[in-house]
C-alpha cells in the first residue's frame, strides 16, 4: 500500500539536540506552511489576543529568530508550490490535466 506524503519537511532548529524543537512544513496539496514551535507565556497570549482575537481552532507558537533561515525556505518553497498548484489548477480548467 502507497503512502501519500502529504507534507514537504523543510527544516527544524538548528540548535537543537533533542529532536524536539521547531519546525517548518509546506503542504503539498495546498502550499500552506505550518510552523511547530514554542507556546507562549499568558502575558504574550494577552497581548496577541489584543491585536488579533483567537477562536479555540487557532493557536500561537514562538518561533526563534535563528529559525528565520528556514521560514524564508518554507516561503519560497511554499510561494513555488503555490504557483504550481495554479497553474494545475488552470490546465485542468481548461480540460488540459496532464
Amino acid at each position: 500500500m502507497e503512502v501519500t506524503v502529504a507534507l514537504e519537511f523543510i527544516g527544524i532548529d538548528p540548535s537543537t539536540n533533542d529532536g524536539n524543537c521547531p519546525a517548518a512544513w509546506v503542504d503539498k496539496a495546498n502550499a500552506d506552511l505550518l510552523f511547530q514551535g514554542w507556546k507562549p507565556d499568558e502575558e504574550t497570549e494577552e497581548e496577541c489576543r489584543a491585536n488579533s482575537p483567537r477562536p479555540d481552532h487557532e493557536a500561537v507558537v514562538r518561533v526563534p529568530v535563528r529559525m528565520v533561515p528556514i521560514i524564508r525556505k518554507a516561503c519560497d518553497e511554499a510561494e513555488r508550490r503555490a504557483q504550481l498548484l495554479g497553474a494545475a489548477d488552470q490546465r485542468e480548467a481548461l480540460g488540459d490535466s496532464p
